[in-house]
């Protein structure tokens, strides 16, 4: 296999349907677009090659977001401005591109130095402004908070929430429906996770929507 001779990094956007897409969904809604667009893929070794593309951190069904980042190798070099065009042009309703460059071949992968998520957390819920903000501080104020989830086949797992969390911020409220600002920690070894927090604040909430706003690079 001959070596790639770029490699672009995607930003972009998930909304409306597609939140409801896995993670593999979306791999393959990529890899179809990326060839209705032509772009000249680079392509993996083996007895089943596919198109070398990696995403920074998987977004989890049901959130929507605005800085979803995927890299892609490619055989031959390109036109950014004609490739962004291309790409746009074949995009599906829910999926908006932000932006289209060039990184170096030679870069870390983007999940290598990928450190925190930050999202926006709308909570419909009766409970009172003071009475949320209460429970942020209570929580943020625990040494450490064991949570259970469900995991593969119905197994259920304990985790300590607490190092996951950076920080949990009050924004606002409209009636019955709050605002908060959520800063997660993302590793090799897993990704805190909004919803997680809200469970663990013990908030009476009948819909949760999450929206991620950014990642956050280390060195």
């Amino acid at each position: 296999m001959e070596q790639p001779m770029e490699r672009i990094r995607v930003t972009f956007g998930i909304a409306g349907p597609l939140i409801y897409a896995s993670v593999l969904d979306l791999g393959r809604l990529w890899e179809r677009l990326l060839r209705r667009a032509g772009v000249p893929l680079a392509y993996t070794q083996g007895y089943s090659p596919h198109p070398r593309l990696q995403f920074a951190s998987p977004l989890p069904v049901g959130y929507s977001s605005e800085c979803e980042v995927m890299d892609a190798w490619l055989d031959q070099r390109v036109d950014l401005r004609e490739l962004a065009r291309a790409i746009v042009d074949q995009s599906p309703v829910g999926l908006t591109i932000r932006e289209v460059a060039e990184v170096p071949l030679a870069a870390p992968f983007p999940q290598a130095t990928l450190q925190a998520a930050e999202y926006r957390v709308t909570l419909h819920s009766p409970a009172s402004a003071d009475a949320i903000q209460a429970a942020i501080q209570r929580l943020l104020a625990q040494p450490t908070i064991e949570h259970r989830r469900v995991r593969k086949k119905g197994r259920m797992q304990t985790f300590d929430l607490r190092p996951l969390i950076h920080h949990v911020r009050y924004e606002d409220a409209a009636g019955e429906t709050h605002t908060l600002w959520m800063a997660m920690r993302c590793s090799a070894q897993g990704a805190g996770r909004p919803e997680h927090v809200v469970e663990a604040m013990g908030v009476d909430a009948s819909h949760v929507a999450i929206h991620r706003t950014r990642l956050a690079w280390g060195a």
